[in-house]
């Protein structure tokens, strides 16, 4: 147990965490340009132009509005994190390690250990030997300063968590769709028959990968939270729990439902629309990893918040695709 929480102090390291932070937009961005292009050259010569205007917008839309997300929520809401720059770290570390220092007595090798703390980052072993070595009272709230633990959120915090994380996952949704109706309306003359599908497959990105399971985590950890579970391994299984109900389970019925009980109706001059229901796939399945990110978030984990553009912005790309399964996929192959 001590070997996983010096894990998580060394990935929760404020200096860590802000350079992962700065570190996501640049290689996002990378990572999706290589998937545009190596899609557009997988494409026959003659319809690359078009492959690649409808691709890059609705990459465009997703990831750059994934990019985005962490701002418009940190507005919204109160409960978003709020992202220390460097200098600020540099100059919190350098007072606390100091402060310290000037009233206490340490090895030489602990003592050096954190004079590199004010403006390095870490290893392992040397968070292990701060651990093993500030065991008094005064070394262990040095250690909490400098890396501050997961705080079990409250019962009044959840809802407003589940709602910051699913405005987050919202809006890569919403941009993808809108930069590939962009490029449809671009590209072709029929870009109207192409709009349900963008909005169906949204409804099921977001309902049975985001929001449902945000509200499974939400209520389990608030049942936890009213039965005064206080065992963060306790309160990750609970939620993981309120996931797989919600939303592995019980997400595609209901988006699926959603699609044909009112997307259908209020799009119902497209009658070339592929009426197949959605069926849950692999990559369904891997999408789910940004609920174990949820799961994290939630618990406490500061690490894990950047990753989120990059799990949502997958949904969002393939809710502006307008992916309706692998029969659609083909079908969409023939008419590009």
């Amino acid at each position: 147990m001590t070997t996983i929480k010096n894990i998580g102090r060394f990935l929760d390291q404020p200096r860590l965490v802000t350079n992962f932070a700065q570190m996501v937009p640049p290689l996002l961005s990378c990572a999706a340009a290589g998937i545009v292009l190596n899609d557009t050259f997988n494409t026959p010569l003659e319809d690359r132009q078009k492959r690649f205007i409808q691709n890059g917008l609705t990459m465009f839309g997703a990831v750059g509005s994934s990019l985005l997300a962490p701002k418009i929520t940190s507005k919204l809401f109160k409960s978003a994190p709020k992202m220390v720059s460097l200098k600020e770290i540099e100059k919190l570390s350098t007072k606390h390690v100091n402060e310290f220092l000037s009233k206490n007595h340490i090895d030489t090798n602990t003592k050096d250990i954190l004079h590199k703390a004010k403006t390095e980052i870490l290893s392992l072993n040397e968070i292990k030997s701060l651990s093993e070595n500030l065991n008094t009272n005064e070394g262990k709230k040095l250690l909490q300063k400098l890396i501050p633990e997961p705080d079990n959120i409250t019962s009044k915090e959840i809802f407003s968590e589940i709602g910051r994380l699913s405005v987050f996952g919202l809006i890569p949704v919403v941009g993808g769709i809108l930069g590939g109706i962009c490029g449809d309306r671009i590209v072709s003359d029929n870009y109207k028959e192409k709009i349900p599908n963008k909005i169906k497959e949204g409804s099921y990105q977001y309902l049975a990968n985001i929001f449902l399971c945000n509200i499974g985590a939400g209520a389990a950890l608030g049942i936890m939270e009213k039965s005064n579970v206080k065992s963060k391994s306790a309160r990750a299984l609970g939620m993981v729990a309120g996931i797989i109900a919600t939303g592995v389970i019980g997400g595609s019925a209901i988006a699926n439902l959603i699609g044909k009980k009112f997307i259908n109706k209020l799009f119902r001059h497209n009658s070339n629309t592929p009426e197949k229901t959605r069926e849950p796939e692999a990559l369904d399945i891997c999408l789910h990893s940004d609920d174990i990110a949820t799961v994290a978030v939630m618990s406490g984990l500061r690490w894990i918040e950047p990753t989120l553009p990059t799990l949502y912005s997958i949904s969002g790309y393939r809710a502006g695709m307008g992916y309706r399964g692998k029969e659609h996929k083909k079908h969409k192959a023939k008419h590009l």
